[in-house]
C-alpha cells in the first residue's frame, strides 16, 4: 500500500501562479510512474503532468511549457508547480503514484479555482 497526502491549493487569479505538493508513504520500492491528474466538473480525470522512474516526463498540451513536475526522492514527495493559469485549469487536482502489478494509489484530491 502507498498513502499520498496532498496540500497547496486554492483560488488564485489568471496568469498567476501555484504549487501543490504531494507526500508518499509506505511501499515504495515497486513504483515506476508518478503523477498529477485533474478532474474538471461534469468531466473525466485526465493526466496533466507525470514522472517515469526510470527517466522521462510527460505533460498534457494544455500545460506544457506551464507546468513543471519535479520530486524529492529524500523527502519523497512530489510537486507540480503552476505557472500562468487559466480560468480552464480549475479542478480538482491528484497525485498519484502506479506501482508494478498495475497497482495505482491516489492522493485525496486538491482543489484549484482559477478566477478570470
Amino acid at each position: 500500500q502507498v498513502q499520498l497526502v496532498e496540500s497547496g491549493g486554492g483560488l488564485v487569479q489568471a496568469g498567476g501562479s501555484l504549487g501543490l505538493s504531494c507526500i508518499y508513504s509506505g511501499r515504495l520500492f515497486d513504483i515506476y510512474y508518478m503523477g498529477w491528474y485533474r478532474q474538471a466538473a461534469g468531466k473525466g480525470r485526465e493526466l496533466v503532468a507525470a514522472i517515469r522512474i526510470g527517466g522521462g516526463e510527460e505533460y498534457a498540451d494544455s500545460v506544457k511549457n506551464r507546468f513543471g513536475i519535479s520530486r524529492d526522492r529524500a523527502k519523497t514527495t512530489l510537486y507540480l508547480q503552476m505557472n500562468k493559469l487559466k480560468p480552464e485549469d480549475t479542478a480538482v487536482y491528484y497525485c498519484s503514484v502506479t506501482a508494478y502489478g498495475a497497482k495505482q494509489y491516489w492522493g485525496q484530491g486538491t482543489q484549484i479555482t482559477v478566477s478570470s
